[in-house]
């Protein structure tokens, strides 16, 4: 079985985040990248796949040079080789139809990304790979096994679980439960040497439009003051639910 993830390069959640150029542009500047988490549960499940049922594994980013610290880290993990789509990520469809084009290219039975990626959110790119190679889909996964050409995946629904087979070509969105944090590799020593002579392979993308763009960025606004009210004081507190914030 061969295996393609799909790996976000995203700020970590402890960075200070700035803008730049009028709130138009995310400032780089002194903010750590790591794989984006969904990315980092699913590549734990392929490496399962290629430990148990002899799989190879494959990891692959849309974005320039600077993405390349987060592909070595895939590969230390236990990637057998990486690729690179010379290109900036710019909008969901861009960039799913840079994935689909490797997928296609690479022959691939199982294609694992994360179900969104924490920095922009937007949860589109894996059901669009889906539809761009034709393969089956199965969006917030939290369970796989995958026996001959069947694939039987447990996704998440509202108020409980779902158990779907299907067959492959499959593309899935993981999310935490497809493995647990407990399950996540720190890559040892080892694996990093390792990683250092793994192929790392840089395509140029193909060229399609894009259908997108990040006008202005705004952070969150400042919590305001808060006013601490005694237990036994209810009367305060309905009066200040009433006229002061004036929820009820």
């Amino acid at each position: 079985m061969k295996i393609l993830v799909c790996i976000s390069h995203v700020p970590d959640t402890t960075s200070k985040i700035n803008f730049s150029e009028g709130d138009t542009k995310f400032d780089t500047a002194g903010v750590q990248f790591v794989i984006n988490p969904n990315d980092e549960f699913g590549l734990t499940r392929a490496m399962w796949f290629k430990e148990k049922q002899g799989a190879t594994v494959d990891v692959v980013n849309v974005g320039g040079t600077e993405t390349e610290p987060t592909l070595r880290k895939a590969l230390a993990i236990g990637a057998d080789s990486a690729i690179r789509v010379n290109t900036p990520a710019t909008d969901g469809i861009y960039v799913a139809k840079q994935i689909a084009k490797v997928a296609q290219d690479g022959g691939y039975d199982l294609i694992i990304a994360g179900r969104e990626s924490i920095d922009y959110n937007g949860g589109m790119v894996p059901g669009m790979v889906a539809g761009l190679i034709g393969a089956n889909f199965v969006n917030t996964c939290i369970g796989l096994e995958v026996e001959g050409n069947e694939a039987t995946a447990i996704r998440e629904i509202d108020g409980g679980k779902e158990t779907l087979k299907t067959n492959l070509p499959l593309v899935i969105g993981t999310q935490k439960g497809i493995v647990q944090e407990s399950d996540l590799r720190i890559p040892n020593m080892r694996g990093i040497m390792q990683a250092r002579k793994k192929p790392l392979n840089v395509v140029e993308p193909v060229d399609t439009a894009t259908h997108s763009e990040a006008v202005k960025f705004e952070k969150p606004k400042p919590k305001g003051d808060i006013k601490l009210v005694d237990a036994d004081n209810l009367d305060e507190l309905i009066n200040l639910l009433h006229n002061e914030a004036k929820v009820i």
